[in-house]
């Protein structure tokens, strides 16, 4: 039997199951192994008033095994309200022996309160609920917590607060913070997050019609709003005016600002407050990717504990609502792609909440699939250890413009060109391959979308071999902009002989966010000054990584655009400090270097044949 979960509003940060029971495990993909069985029938009430520090009462579900006795909970601290997948996935645990205890986020829905997605009081709220469900008498006293998207944000929120009661959690697809994914991605409004605001305005969802995030992010939609300037009308535009904080958004551009610092949970010092185990999942076509990967090197560094300094990480052939088919997009990545993902966590709770000695904590840390291949394979760290890391530089005859120009890309430097050049015009944005305006299509053809000549295309021969690249990507760009800031866009392909054009991957910065005193990188507490024509070195971290085996015959194939609309808003290239105060747009000429001095090149993880 396969459990599914509803999508509220079928937007982006909703909450699903993550089940796909009784699948056998196979390749070498996490196994659950022996799991709690079911033993029990489920009691489940409603509206429970938990009291917070300040008074507030949050609104919590209860899900319980109906039997006497204390066992250990699970907490589940949501913004979407008593969906009918919070019933499905609390009645599977708590048949298993488990509590499930599902919150209203503050201000939302039955809780008290004020609602900001941002408020940092959601911190102390998930300290607080920690230990009031662990003092309720059917409660053992021993707490994990689940979820995923939002709910991945309040488990890491809640676990910097330690509260003595958690024991372990389960954060699922957790974004990043909020200067590298949603709403900035390194610096680029991400136009889902646009989309998740006008839908989350109030206390309920809001409802505009048909389509996704409650018919905000309709292809009609979309092309009429992210048009009228300036972005910080957007909600007002839109009628949904009951969203205050989305203002505070955009005039808080910097990550440095109070509003982002006190919510920010990626730093050292909230990292060494984490006590507990994690166990994350993330998947390739995951629209939060990145945050998965970073919590994983960031835990092994500064975990408080030798448990909480192992953290497990787990990444599939998924997008955001993840295992829930072997099939994404135009692709079907074969039987091993869907896992048997709430056994695997069920013997992941046995072990911290209920002390049985399975041997989930000695599995291997890592678990990836590789794509094109589409097999499981076990790791001991990420980066994977064996990582080659190659460089492929960017070269041309000066005409890489669109897939029909000279663009190639070889592990060696050279051509004959110094450099490629196209125009950038924010009023007619380079548009995205993905046709539902987000990555959940999988890996789209980009055939169309690098067709026009404000796209640079590089792209090797046939391979003679298979080249698998499993890992993160970096892009070094050496380039000028004869605007005084703008925003580089670098995409992974993986072209078949066929000349369908995956996307795999990419890289973002706007380039005032460039850190001159670290080679160019991003930089999301400051802007620096951008001169025109002036060549600037970038180092471009691509927010998501990838696992792909290119075949025999396939070409790997880098794009390089200033903008992906609608995925992104683009930038207007003004040069202000606020992006989403201007009300006019500049066209911008670009220039991307490639010669000895300035040797443009994308860095990628080559795994050695397996």
């Amino acid at each position: 039997m396969r459990h599914r979960i509803a999508i509220v509003l079928t937007i982006f940060l909703a909450f699903h199951s993550g089940i796909a029971a009784d699948v056998p495990a196979t390749g070498r993909g996490p196994d659950p192994g022996e799991f709690s069985s079911e033993q029990f029938e489920v009691k489940a009430t409603r509206g429970h008033k938990a009291a917070m520090r300040d008074g507030i009462r949050l609104s919590v579900d209860i899900f319980q095994p109906e039997s006497p006795g204390k066992f250990p909970a699970i907490l589940i601290i949501t913004p979407y309200g008593n969906n009918p997948g919070y019933a499905t996935r609390g009645a599977w645990f708590a048949r298993r022996g488990y509590i499930v205890a599902v919150a209203d986020s503050r201000g939302r829905y039955d809780s008290e309160g004020t609602w900001d997605p941002f408020d940092p009081k959601h911190k102390t709220d998930g300290y607080d609920l920690v230990e009031w469900l662990a003092a309720q008498s059917w409660c053992d006293g021993k707490i994990g917590m689940m979820g995923l998207s939002y709910m991945g944000w309040t488990q890491w929120w809640t676990a910097t607060q330690a509260p003595p009661s958690l024991k372990a959690i389960v954060p699922e697809v957790a974004p990043p913070d909020q200067f590298y994914n949603l709403p900035y991605q390194n610096g680029v409004l991400a136009a889902v997050m646009m989309d998740w605001a006008g839908a989350m305005a109030g206390r309920v969802g809001q409802i505009l019609g048909p389509g996704p995030y409650g018919g905000f992010a309709t292809a009609e939609r979309r092309e009429h709003d992210y048009r009228q300037l300036p972005y910080i009308k957007l909600n007002e535009n839109r009628g949904a005016l009951d969203s205050p904080w989305f203002e505070k958004w955009i005039l808080s551009n910097l990550a440095s600002d109070t509003y982002w610092r006190d919510i920010a949970y990626q730093t050292p010092e909230s990292y060494a407050k984490i006590a507990v185990p994690s166990l994350a999942v993330s998947g390739w076509f995951d629209g939060d990717a990145n945050g998965t990967p970073l919590n994983y090197l960031a835990m092994k560094k500064h975990g408080a504990t030798p448990e909480a300094r192992r953290p497990r990480l787990v990444i599939g052939p998924w997008p955001h609502i993840f295992n829930q088919s072997q099939k994404v997009g135009a692709f079907d990545y074969g039987p091993e792609a869907v896992i048997n993902w709430d056994g695997y966590v069920c013997r992941w709770f046995d072990h911290y909440l209920k002390g049985i000695a399975n041997g989930v904590n000695n599995d291997p840390p890592v678990h990836v699939f590789v794509m094109g291949r589409n097999r499981w394979h076990a790791e001991q760290d990420w980066p994977l250890p064996q990582t080659r890391w190659t460089k492929y530089f960017l070269r041309s005859g000066g005409h890489a413009n669109s897939i029909d120009g000279d663009g190639t890309l070889n592990t060696s430097p050279g051509g004959t060109g110094d450099f490629d050049t196209f125009t950038y015009d924010p009023a007619k944005p380079t548009r995205s391959a993905y046709t539902s305006g987000h990555i959940e299509d999988g890996a789209v053809d980009t055939r169309k979308s690098s067709s026009g000549a404000d796209v640079l295309v590089y792209t090797t021969p046939p391979l003679d071999e298979e080249v698998e690249v499993t890992g993160p990507i970096s892009a070094k760009l050496y380039a000028a902009t004869s605007a005084r800031d703008t925003d580089w866009i670098v995409h992974l392909v993986d072209v078949a002989p066929n000349g369908y054009s995956a996307l795999l991957c990419e890289g973002v910065m706007r380039a005032r966010h460039r850190d001159p005193e670290r080679n160019g990188a991003f930089n999301p507490d400051k802007l620096s000054t951008i001169e025109p024509d002036e060549i600037y070195e970038y180092t471009i971290e691509f927010w998501r990584a990838t696992g792909n085996a290119f075949a025999k015959g396939h070409r790997i194939r880098v794009e390089i655009s200033s903008s992906y609309f609608p995925l992104y808003l683009p930038n207007l290239n003004t040069g202000a400090d606020n992006i989403g105060l201007e009300t006019k747009v500049v066209v911008a000429e670009q220039k991307i270097f490639h010669t000895a001095k300035y040797p443009s090149h994308v860095v990628l993880p080559v795994i050695p044949r397996r």
